[in-house]
Parts: structure tokens; sequence; C-alpha cells
């Protein structure tokens, strides 16, 4: 299982939410490029990076931290946050970023979309699946769709996406614990999709058991900034899987 951790971006500034609530935001003090070499030299390679800006606005605004991170580390980035053109698309994979994550595209736009598998290949994308009461979230989390989880995910593992994480608003941001049950019932229903857990992380035992639950990864992003888990801790549980 892949330790995935996150770094939203707000003006430049590492952010956390709550529950997606941007006026729940904590900033702070490190910068993403400070914080991204942080995580590498503590053995991670994978980076899931957000363009909350990005995701409000309707496109991408923080494109300097992203083209920093990919220059000045080896990490396997997945970033999205505004991607709304297959030019976007294209300036993201020039930066050798290894995942386009698309969220609320997918949802209001399927035929764009669609398209972009088309041109670019399945395999470039991360299918960010927001969920809240069991609906999918778009535009920053700031609205709800009608669309349920299961039925979404079917439609584009059927256009040959494999990669996906999920977060449970409800948890996120609030170092509560993520939703078990919900990842539980992922891996049963799309055994083949790779399945990332997000949302909700506090502590390494939340790690362990999203591991039993054969999930492919885990993104953690306050609890680290929050001093829940350390980096030595990461480090360690990195290692044992190698």
């Amino acid at each position: 299982m892949q330790i995935i951790p996150a770094i939203d971006i707000i003006d430049g500034k590492c952010v956390r939410l709550t529950e997606g609530d941007y006026l729940k935001k904590t900033q702070y003090n490190s910068t993403p490029l400070e914080m991204a070499k942080l995580y590498q030299d503590h053995g991670i390679d994978r980076l899931h990076v957000v363009d909350l800006d990005g995701a409000k606005a309707g496109k991408v605004v923080n494109w300097n931290s992203i083209e920093e991170i990919s220059s000045k580390t080896d990490l396997v980035i997945d970033f999205g946050g505004g991607v709304k053109s297959a030019e976007d698309v294209a300036r993201i994979i020039d930066l050798e970023i290894r995942f386009v994550t698309i969220g609320s595209m997918a949802v209001k736009h399927p035929e764009i979309f669609q398209s972009w598998i088309s041109q670019f290949g399945a395999e470039r994308f991360m299918l960010g699946a927001d969920v809240k009461n069991g609906k999918i979230m778009i535009n920053g989390w700031q609205e709800e769709s009608s669309i349920d989880l299961n039925s979404f995910l079917d439609k584009y593992f059927r256009l040959g996406i494999r990669n996906m994480f999920c977060t449970d608003i409800s948890k996120d941001g609030k170092l509560e614990g993520p939703s078990f049950e919900l990842y539980k019932e992922l891996k049963l229903n799309f055994p083949e999709l790779i399945v990332i857990a997000s949302g909700g992380v506090s502590s390494m035992n939340d790690i362990y058991k999203i591991q039993e639950m054969n999930c492919d990864g885990v993104i953690i992003g306050k609890a680290i900034y929050e001093n829940r888990i350390s980096l030595s801790q990461l480090k360690k549980f990195v290692i044992e899987k190698k």
C-alpha cells in the first residue's frame, strides 16, 4: 500500500480545510516545495497535490507551485484542481506529472473527459470521487450532484479508468478516522480498481486498518501537519513494505 501525502494549495501556500469548507482553513508555514522535499527525504515517492484555488475558480491557478515540485523532486505526482481543457491536461503531462486528477469535469462534462481519455489514455488519469451522503460532490466540494458513487465509478471503469481515490468529505480534515466501511465496500464492488483512501486519517492505526482492507494507497494530510503522524513513522512503514 502506498503512502501518499497531500499538499493542498491556496495562494501558493500549504493549507488544510475541514469538511471542504474554505472558511475553515488552516495555513501552514512550509511552502509546497519544502513539504514535497521533506516527504522525499523520508523515503516517500508519491504525492497528491490539489490546487484549491483552481478547484474553486474553475481554472488552474497555482501553476508555479506544481512546476516547482515536479522539476525539483523525483516524486510520482497526481495533480488536480481546475483542470478544464485538453491544453491543461497536456501541460500537466508535459511537466512529467504522472496522473491528472479529474473530479468535477467527469460529472458535469463527461463527454469532454471521455475525449481526454481517448486523446491521452485512461492510464494518465486519476478519478477523484469526493462523496457526501453517498453523492458525488463537485466544484471544490461546494456543490452536490445527483450521481451516486457506484454508478460514477462503474461508468468510468468501463471506459478504462483504473486509478481512483475516494474522499468522504464528512470525515476530511476532522482527524476522527476514515470511512472504513466505504473503502471495504469499494474494494468488494470494484476489485480491479486501484482504490486510494482519503479523508479522516488520524493515526498509524488508521493506516494499518486501511491496509488490512487491501486498499492500494492512502492519502494523508492534516494528520502530518498536526503531528498526529510523524514522518519517521511513515518512513518506517515505507521501508517495511519494500
